[in-house]
């Protein structure tokens, strides 16, 4: 297996951060997205989207989407469980993951698209009105979380899981939008700072 990574970017570390909670090694071939690598004749024969991350089979197969990635992962590695033994775990994960995709990674990922300097060429046009709205939105869907953590470890099934990669890959990526994450969000702080302390957030 092959798998197409780019440093700095919250999706291929989820895949990191899941691969190192693993114990997985895999090969990776880093796609530099400032020099436009993704739209390369050759990338895009691996994933016509032109975004990371991917994993090209041994077969040739490829199967993108971070997510997707670490589902079929999953099933070839079962352990450490990170998507859920139980049906109910299984629900609260998917529901969590979902939720922290949709809402919050979505809502950073486009204040950053649509503002950073840095995205000019790869985020055509820049809507700058549309990542004002979206960065004007961080902050709520922080509280969101800090709410759900009041008395929790983890964001679901009581132990870590996929779902807490996705929250603390989207939390690290506020930095960049430059909106300060407010002291009082608590239980955000308590949980950042655990996650932010297993080994595989250095992915």
């Amino acid at each position: 297996m092959k798998f197409y990574d780019t440093p700095g970017a919250p999706n291929p570390r989820r895949v990191r951060m899941f691969l190192a909670e693993k114990a997985i090694a895999i090969p990776s071939v880093a796609i530099d997205l400032g020099k436009l690598e993704q739209k390369s004749e050759a990338y895009t024969a691996v994933n016509p989207r032109q975004r990371t991350p991917a994993l090209e089979l041994d077969d040739g197969k490829v199967i993108c989407e971070s997510m997707a990635i670490c589902r079929y992962l999953e099933a070839l590695h079962p352990e450490p469980n990170l998507f859920g033994r139980t049906p109910l775990e299984i629900g609260e994960i998917e529901m969590w993951t979902r939720r922290l995709e949709l809402y919050l990674l979505s809502t950073i990922a486009s204040a950053f698209r649509h503002l950073h300097p840095a995205m000019v060429e790869m985020e055509v046009p820049q809507v700058k009105e549309w990542g004002e709205v979206n960065r004007a939105r961080i902050v709520d869907e922080l509280g969101v979380l800090d709410r759900h953590l009041q008395g929790k470890d983890h964001i679901a099934a009581g132990r870590f899981t996929v779902a807490d990669i996705t929250a603390l890959v989207a939390v690290d990526f506020v930095r960049p939008t430059r909106v300060p994450i407010p002291e009082d969000l608590t239980n955000l702080a308590r949980w950042r700072a655990a996650a932010s302390a297993r080994p595989s957030a250095q992915a």
